[in-house]
């Protein structure tokens, strides 16, 4: 994606008077901005060209599958308790690999992930990266990302929202309504970034873009994981529960916690380096060619975030292909896999009282005794040994 002033650029898509409406103030400048850049570690890797970015997409996806829903946000409200055993392990750098949305940005913040490729089995998947990358091109911050995202109208001044907690911002976006103007401007901002990608969009793709982010718009931080011809489950969060989730030490640790999170995720996509691939873990050659380009780049795959993933490899007989594709990947001592495994809060000795969901972390070396043991069942890789968080 060309590299542009992403507020001006706004202004000059929606003609000016559409885009003051919805940030009604000047970009971040001057002793601020250098603040919140000061605060950011930043990626060290070079950027990737939009051409090659494009070429990469193409040349690591798979033939796109099903699966039975849209999967706009997680159900795992745990899963920022992973962050402990990521700690404890010391992960840090590398290569990323992680399914579903946008929960694999708060990893990548805190582990400050270098390079990152983004898989899932659907290329509607695919479609909404390209609708989370092209709003962090748009947004100087995080207001103005969640604004962007729920076509809400910002009408206070875009800097003063750098530094402001994620609970006003969250709170700005809860009590304000949507309104024609901040909706178009908000459409129009995806619509006009959208140009300047340069992987191949059909009309239809444009069109399924647009009903993704019609969904967050209307729903707002109400916004639940849904399933097709399923009503939502009781203990699945909004996407406000997601936002405002907390690590195991009661901490704000979402990408959006912090400024410096966000902006290091919004320098990582203006890098090109977060990449959405269409393929299935056990598919036949996305995961092999990951590692393959994750090797060219001299790193290795520090995080490999398989969600629940790996229960529908074991009901589809493929958890052999998935081993050998995991044993495929560069990988180090404190290369880890994060999974997630969902039976209440007294299902699991990891388990947090209070949470469904509970999230595992296990180490390439520990998962690879358990491939030799050959498991037939989700609760067998579950039950093995992972990291004490």
């Amino acid at each position: 994606m060309r590299r542009r002033c992403a507020h001006s650029s706004w202004l000059t898509a929606l003609g000016g008077l559409a885009a003051f409406a919805l940030l009604g103030a000047a970009p971040v400048q001057g002793v601020h901005a250098q603040a919140v850049r000061a605060s950011t570690v930043a990626p060290t890797l070079a950027p990737l060209s939009d051409v090659r970015f494009a070429e990469l997409v193409a040349e690591l996806s798979e033939p796109g599958g099903f699966f039975d829903t849209d999967n706009l946000i997680s159900n795992e409200r745990s899963y920022l308790h992973a962050l402990s055993a990521l700690d404890r392990v010391g992960v840090r750098g590398g290569a990323y690999i992680g399914v579903g949305p946008d929960q694999s940005f708060s990893y990548i913040a805190h582990t400050r992930s270098e390079l990152a490729f983004l898989l899932d089995v659907r290329r509607d998947n695919l479609l909404q990266h390209l609708l989370f990358k092209v709003l962090f091109a748009q947004a100087p911050n995080r207001a103005v990302y969640l604004a962007l995202w729920l076509g809400r109208p910002l009408r206070d001044g875009i800097a003063q929202w750098a530094a402001a907690p994620l609970d006003e911002i969250l709170q700005y976006m809860t009590d304000t309504p949507v309104t024609p103007a901040s909706r178009a401007a908000a459409h129009e901002a995806v619509r006009s970034a959208l140009r300047s990608v340069r992987v191949p969009l059909s009309a239809s793709d444009l069109a399924t873009i647009a009903r993704f982010h019609d969904s967050f718009i209307d729903a707002g931080l109400s916004l639940r994981f849904t399933t097709f011809g399923r009503p939502p489950r009781p203990y699945y969060p909004t996407l406000g529960d997601l936002l405002r989730e907390t690590a195991r030490d009661g901490q704000r640790a979402s990408y959006l916690a912090t400024e410096a999170g966000f902006q290091y995720v919004k320098e990582l996509h203006r890098r090109n380096r977060i990449v959405p691939v269409v393929g299935n873990l056990a598919g036949p050659s996305a995961m092999r060619a990951i590692g393959r380009e994750v090797r060219a780049q001299g790193l290795v795959v520090s995080v490999l975030y398989a969600s629940n993933a790996e229960d529908y490899v074991l009901r589809d007989g493929l958890f052999a292909q998935y081993a050998s594709n995991v044993r495929s990947l560069p990988n180090a001592s404190r290369s880890v896999i994060v999974r997630s495994w969902f039976g209440g809060s007294d299902s699991h000795p990891h388990a947090v009282a209070g949470y469904f969901s509970t999230q595992l972390v296990q180490t390439f070396t520990d998962f690879a005794a358990l491939a030799a043991t050959s498991p037939w069942s989700y609760g067998e890789v579950a039950f093995s040994p992972h990291v004490t968080p």
